[in-house]
C-alpha cells in the first residue's frame, strides 16, 4: 500500500497508523529467529510522544542532543517559555522575536540556539509543514524535509516517524543501540553489526520495521 494512502498516524490522540497485532504476525511469518525474539520481550506496546507542533517537537529534539536526558529536560523546561501553544507561526514568531541572551540563559549552546532559529525560520515562512502535513507524505518525503533544518540528522527525522508520527516501517539503522540488539538477537558475535548488515536483514521485514527495530532496542535495554 501507498504510505499516502494509509489514514493519518498522527491525529493528536496517540493512536499508531497501523495494527501492531498484524504487525506481529507478519513479522513472525517472515522471521522465525525474530519471532523468538518477540516471545522473549512480549506484547509490543509502543506508545507515541505528543506534541502540539512540529516546531515543538524538533525544538525539543535538538535541546537533548549530546546531553542527559535530566540536564535536556531542565534545560528545555526553560526554552519551552518561548514556545506557547499557540498556532505554528505565532510560536515561531515567538521564537524568533526572543532575544539570543535570554535563549542562552535557558542553557542553549550557540550552535543550538541557531538550529532553533533556523528551525522557527524555516517554519515561520512555510517551508516546513505542520505535524498534521507531515502525515500525508511518505517517509523518504519527510527525512528529505526535516534534514534541511539545522541541526537536524536523518536519525532525528527517523524518531520523530517512529515516536511522534507512529510509521510502520522506520528502520533506523545507525542506530547503535538497534545495531546492539540486533548482534544479541541473531548471534552476530562481539562485534556492532554495520548498518549495511542491518538493513541486508531488514528487507524481510518490510512493512513492519519499525516493530522490528521496537524489538530489538529491547533487546539491547535487557542485554
Amino acid at each position: 500500500m501507498d504510505q499516502a494512502s494509509l489514514a493519518p498516524a498522527y491525529d493528536g490522540d496517540g493512536r499508531l497508523g497501523f495494527d501492531p497485532r498484524v504487525a506481529v504476525r507478519r513479522l513472525r511469518r517472515a522471521d522465525a529467529e525474530l519471532g523468538r525474539v518477540i516471545d522473549d520481550v512480549g506484547p509490543f506496546d509502543l506508545e507515541l510522544q505528543q506534541a502540539p507542533t512540529l516546531l515543538h517537537s524538533l525544538a525539543e529534539a535538538i535541546t537533548y542532543q549530546q546531553l542527559s536526558a535530566r540536564a535536556a529536560e531542565t534545560i528545555f523546561a526553560r526554552v519551552r517559555v518561548y514556545l506557547p501553544d499557540a498556532p505554528e507561526s505565532v510560536a515561531a514568531e515567538r521564537v524568533l522575536s526572543t532575544s539570543d541572551e535570554d535563549l542562552r540563559a535557558a542553557g542553549l549552546s550557540n550552535a543550538k540556539l541557531r538550529a532553533i532559529r533556523d528551525l522557527a525560520q524555516r517554519v515561520a515562512d512555510g517551508r516546513l509543514p505542520t505535524l498534521a502535513g507531515l502525515t500525508s507524505m511518505p517517509d523518504d518525503d519527510v527525512i528529505d524535509r526535516l534534514v534541511e533544518v539545522r541541526g537536524i540528522g536523518r536519525w532525528t527525522a527517523q524518531m520523530l516517524l517512529i515516536f511522534r508520527l507512529g510509521r510502520p516501517d522506520v528502520l533506523p539503522t545507525e542506530d547503535y543501540g538497534l545495531r546492539k540488539g540486533f548482534a544479541v538477537a541473531f548471534g552476530a558475535g562481539p562485534d556492532v553489526p554495520s548498518p549495511a548488515q542491518v538493513a541486508e536483514r531488514g528487507e524481510r521485514w518490510h512493512p513492519y520495521r519499525t516493530v522490528a527495530s521496537w524489538y530489538l532496542w529491547r533487546v539491547a535495554e535487557s542485554a
